[in-house]
Parts: C-alpha cells; structure tokens; sequence
C-alpha cells in the first residue's frame, strides 16, 4: 500500500508509506493528487523540477506537497509520478510528472487550499511513514 486516506472533523489527511523516506515523500504527494484527482487517466506529459529548503523533515514535506498545490493553482498540472533525486534533514530534489488540467478528460474531486502542520509525522519504523493533514 502507497498511502491510506485519513478522515478528519475538518480536513482530510493521508498515511504514507515507503521503504525509504524518497518513497514516502513521493506516496504523499501522489495520496495528495488522488484526493484533488482521479489518477487514471493522468498522462506524464509534462514535468517540474522542484527544489526545496526547510529546517528539517517535516518542514521539507510540508513545504513539497504545499510547492505541488502551489503548482496545481497557478499552472493547472495535475501530476502523478514524482521522482525525488535527493532528500536529506534540509533539502528536496525531484521531478514531478503531469499534465494540464483538462475537464474534459479529468475528473476533479476536492479542491486542497494547503498542508497543515496539525498531526504531522515523519515515522521511521519497517520503512518510513508519513502523516499529514490538508485544509480542503
């Protein structure tokens, strides 16, 4: 399993997991688009690359899948592969893979304002686990 979708009062969150914590961070953000999006029918035909800088772990995910909301607000990509090149305490390196939204085509679901800093997690334990919170 990927991630699993967590129920919240007000929000909604995602449980993410991964052998290694680039896998987990890549399973949060593709948990994040499914909840905006059916996956299905998402071709790859464009990518980003994304650099990102925070104090630590849990800061750089916050701030990775707040990037790919920013992304999917201001240039309408939905995406749904992520490579992350390089993670550390500090910094994310990845390559997104999406395309434009189109309505034709996409089903949209619910819409995601930003992560939230509320329950969040970064687990090592038989792998990594991640939790986080979005307010929808």
């Amino acid at each position: 399993m990927d991630f699993e979708i967590v129920d919240h009062t007000a929000d909604v969150g995602i449980i993410a997991y991964g052998n290694n914590i680039k896998q987990a961070f890549a399973n949060a953000a593709k948990g994040l688009f499914s909840l905006i999006a059916e996956l299905d029918d998402i071709e790859e035909d464009l990518h980003r690359d994304i650099e990102i800088t925070a104090t630590d772990k849990e800061g750089l995910l916050v701030e990775w899948l707040n990037e790919l909301i920013y992304l999917f607000d201001t240039e309408y990509i939905i995406f749904k592969r992520f490579d992350i090149t390089e993670l550390n305490n500090k910094q994310l390196k990845a390559r997104s893979y999406g395309e434009k939204v189109d309505c034709s085509r996409h089903k949209l679901k619910t819409g995601v304002k930003a992560t939230t800093y509320h329950m969040l997690k970064v687990n090592k334990c038989n792998g990594y686990q991640v939790q986080v919170l979005f307010d929808i």
